[in-house]
């Protein structure tokens, strides 16, 4: 009898994955060589699960959990810049109740919305490897399989798109902020990741940043 697959069971074989020799050796030496900020935080050190409603109508994509963010924490876009991005944003077009993102007990509740990542461990330097992709690709891969309202997929810069577009062979797609496409009964929108290096350079600004979810906003309107 084949067993029934749940967030639930999703989650306990990501918090208990330990395939990517490299990640999980990075995310232990992260959380044991602490920056000075967070000495006196124990670190959750170990894969991060998605997180948000599993009857949502909006799917977040993003790459990794923050070396120092959702490594710490234990929950996506939570202690770190691009959380503070993701999570204003969110507020200010009422996909959550909270504008901030700080720890697993700040009372953050999404609506309509689950949020997920392409790797599960922080990378070095933010740059996974393929065969460390791949091997994540099965958690969202059965993810999407439980979200079978969503009409919306917001994937945050290039290696998310690429990775949602492999996962679905959906070939020759250009990536570029605010990319949207129409896909069989979902529409995938495309976005530069709000982490320091686009925003702080302005590569990505706030105008440029809350269109995204104005858009996803305004479709989910006229879906509904």
């Amino acid at each position: 009898m084949k067993s029934l697959v749940t967030v639930d069971t999703i989650n306990g074989e990501i918090v208990n994955c330990s395939l990517c020799e490299r990640l999980v050796t990075y995310r232990l030496q992260v959380g044991k060589n602490k920056v000075r900020r967070y000495l006196n935080e124990i670190y959750w050190a170990k894969p991060v699960t998605g997180l948000g409603d599993i009857e949502g109508k909006l799917l977040i994509i993003g790459l990794a959990p923050g070396a120092h963010g959702a490594n710490r924490t234990g929950r996506l876009f939570t202690g770190d810049h691009s959380g503070q991005w993701l999570m204003r944003a969110l507020y200010e077009t009422g996909f959550s109740n909270n504008p901030t993102s700080i720890s697993e007990n700040d009372g953050l509740i999404l609506k309509n919305v689950f949020i997920t990542s392409c790797i599960r461990c922080a990378p070095p330097s933010n740059k996974p490897l393929t065969s460390e992709l791949l091997n994540c690709s099965n958690y969202l891969i059965k993810e999407l399989e439980l979200l079978r309202n969503v009409k919306v997929v917001i994937c945050l810069g290039l290696i998310a798109f690429q990775t949602y577009c492999r996962i679905n062979n959906l070939k020759k797609l250009q990536f570029y902020h605010l990319a949207n496409y129409k896909v069989n009964d979902k529409y995938l929108i495309a976005s530069y990741h709000p982490s320091r290096q686009n925003t702080n350079t302005k590569r990505l600004t706030w105008p440029m940043w809350i269109k995204v979810f104005d858009r996803a906003k305004t479709i989910l309107l006229g879906n509904n």
